[in-house]
């Protein structure tokens, strides 16, 4: 790939993806070289991942050329000839959308998701999708039409779920950019694994449409999200911004228009750091993390509290979390029964309501919660996860499985955005992530405090 001599800085396969987009803009590269040089690194490293599992390197070559062509007329989009994969559950036209499930695996999107034609008009090249669970429910990417993606870093280990193969492709390199979505931590927990970056956003804030059950339509899912995947932390806003405003009818008669972050500064910054869930075991590792990095803020000049009246009740949130949860993944089993009744539906919107409402009070005081994603760094592979007896051991102790949905579910049954961002490593060199949570629509809050964070762990090493 041609490069400037006065630009011995630049690296297309190690900088951001807001970086790679001004240099093709400035002729740096070609987005066909990009385009190129993401396909010669899929090609060689993914063999030992199986995190692209989806190719279109054809078509990605034609949208590279289309890209070159933009710029050749002078328009510079965000996302400008920026190779990327998304998420195999996200509609790409032409491509299968199977969700991992094995009656599926002959169907095929007619059209792109919402937030695949904004990332398209923004100048992205899609060049596949990536490797999930079994209907998405699962924190390892395994299925039986693509198989078992694993860890880039040790791969004996998940690279978590259900957007796993997202987080593989960033962590080895391959991509800049992903595209994820979230229900059960499926984008947080996967980043915190493989050490990089991803948004839960705020609910509703991303169209979904284009990304539902295989045969449904379009109606959406409540607690359900799609977000960015990134491997700079600076890409997340960029990305954010791309695929996120309403859709169709909505559009009509709304604008988009999120606050900027509250905080202009790391110093003086109100932090509530938490290490413990009544529902969910929490390792050692991961605790001594939120006890480091709330260290670190406050000598950054954050104000620090490891405790709060205003916490809303742990236990009963995630119980009616877990309840609306069941309910919405036996939908299209052929051996589902009526799960709840229409009227304990309606009972756990009130729930959520007053949940949020007291999740408001808190942020009235509070800029942002920073808490575990997950109880654990990434786990080796359990083969039967569904298995009622499945069990992860943490700190050489079998805690059930499944048990681990409660940290996610602190931000997604109220609806709250959430940043993951890697804060360190184990002596064996696994990422250690966490997550910062903000209040409803404060997306732009949760991302700048995560980077900030990020960026003080990794100065203190």
């Amino acid at each position: 790939m041609a490069r400037r001599d006065d630009d011995v800085r630049f690296d297309p396969e190690r900088c951001s993806a807001s970086a790679l987009a001004r240099a093709i803009g400035d002729g740096k590269l070609s987005a066909r070289d990009a385009c190129e040089a993401a396909i010669a690194r899929i090609e060689a490293r993914d063999p030992r991942i199986n995190a692209v599992v989806v190719r279109d390197f054809e078509r990605a070559r034609e949208q590279a050329s289309e890209r070159d062509t933009r710029r050749e007329r002078g328009e510079r989009p965000p996302l400008l000839g920026v190779p990327m994969t998304v998420k195999e559950a996200i509609d790409v036209a032409g491509l299968p959308t199977t969700w991992g499930i094995a009656p599926f695996r002959d169907y095929k999107a007619k059209e792109d998701a919402v937030l695949v034609q904004r990332l398209k008009a923004a100048g992205a090249v899609i060049l596949g999708k990536t490797n999930v669970p079994v209907a998405l429910a699962d924190w390892q990417s395994f299925n039986p039409i693509y198989g078992r993606t694993v860890n880039p870093v040790d791969p004996s280990r998940s690279p978590g779920g259900s957007s796993g193969g997202s987080a593989a492709a960033l962590a080895a390199g391959m991509v800049a950019i992903e595209v994820g979505s979230d229900i059960g931590g499926s984008l947080r927990v996967p980043a915190t694994f493989c050490g990089v970056f991803a948004h839960k956003p705020t609910f509703g804030l991303v169209p979904n449409r284009g990304h539902g059950f295989p045969g449904t339509d379009g109606g959406g899912v409540e607690l359900a999200v799609a977000g960015p995947m990134t491997r700079h932390a600076a890409d997340l806003e960029l990305e954010l911004a791309v695929i996120a405003g309403p859709d169709v009818d909505a559009a009509t008669g709304y604008r988009l228009d999120l606050p900027p972050a509250r905080p202009h500064d790391l110093a003086g910054a109100r932090l509530l750091f938490l290490d413990a869930h009544p529902k969910a075991t929490t390792s050692s590792i991961l605790t001594d993390a939120v006890a480091r990095v709330a260290e670190v803020a406050a000598r950054a000049g954050a104000e620090v509290f490891r405790h709060s009246d205003l916490l809303p009740d742990l236990s009963a949130a995630h119980a009616a979390y877990t309840e609306m949860l069941g309910a919405i993944f036996t939908r299209g089993s052929p051996t589902a029964k009526d799960v709840i009744s229409a009227h304990r539906w309606m009972e756990l919107l009130d729930a959520q309501f007053r949940l949020r409402r007291q999740w408001r009070a808190l942020f009235a005081r509070f800029d942002a919660v920073v808490a575990p994603a997950f109880g654990t760094v990434a786990y080796p592979h359990v083969d039967n996860p569904n298995d009622p007896g499945a069990v992860l051991q943490i700190d050489g102790k079998s805690t059930p499985y499944f048990d681990q949905l409660a940290w996610p579910g602190v931000a997604t049954f109220s609806g709250l955005p959430a940043t993951a961002v890697p804060v360190g490593a184990t002596s064996e060199g696994l990422p250690i992530g966490l997550q910062v949570i903000g209040g409803f629509l404060q997306d732009r809050t949760a991302i700048t405090i995560g980077t900030w964070l990020h960026g003080r762990a990794a100065e203190r090493g």
